[in-house]
């Protein structure tokens, strides 16, 4: 699983001039599932997301987690990040998980994310989406946890 986290004062996703998810202060993860991903690699990955130190400490350093400040979750399917770019000017997506596939672990995620986290929004997968944010710092990291060999 792939997530592209990005800490913010606010984002949102609209889907047809509708919000349907949106926070104030959090991360903004685009979440992408490769074939071969799993249970485990789910539960990295949301460990990751919720105790990632990306937050200001109040001297300066980022030594607080998203659990440790309360803010806000949105969870953003995006196939995309999967792709093999290595060679040629066309993204091959043969890396992502089918889209059955990667609903259904998507979805787990964001269940389990519920369950532990008091505030998390989604995105609508499989929808043409806008999202919008305002990133806070910019501050912008790339988590993978790699499929199972």
């Amino acid at each position: 699983m792939i997530a592209l986290i990005q800490r913010v004062r606010e984002a949102r996703v609209d889907v047809d001039q509708t919000t349907v998810g949106a926070i104030g202060p959090g991360l903004l993860a685009l979440v992408a599932v490769e074939r071969g991903d799993g249970q485990p690699q789910l539960d990295r990955l949301l460990d990751k997301l919720l105790r990632y130190r990306v937050f200001d400490d109040g001297a300066g350093r980022m030594n607080r987690s998203l659990t440790d400040t309360g803010g806000g979750l949105l969870l953003v399917s995006q196939f995309t990040l999967a792709a093999d770019t290595n060679s040629g000017l066309r993204p091959s997506f043969t890396p992502a998980a089918a889209p059955a596939d990667a609903r259904d672990w998507f979805d787990r995620l964001v269940a389990a994310a519920r369950a532990r986290h008091p505030i998390v929004e989604t995105g609508q997968f499989g929808a043409h989406m806008q999202v919008s944010l305002t990133n806070d710092g910019p501050v912008t990291f790339h988590l993978r946890v790699p499929p199972a060999a």
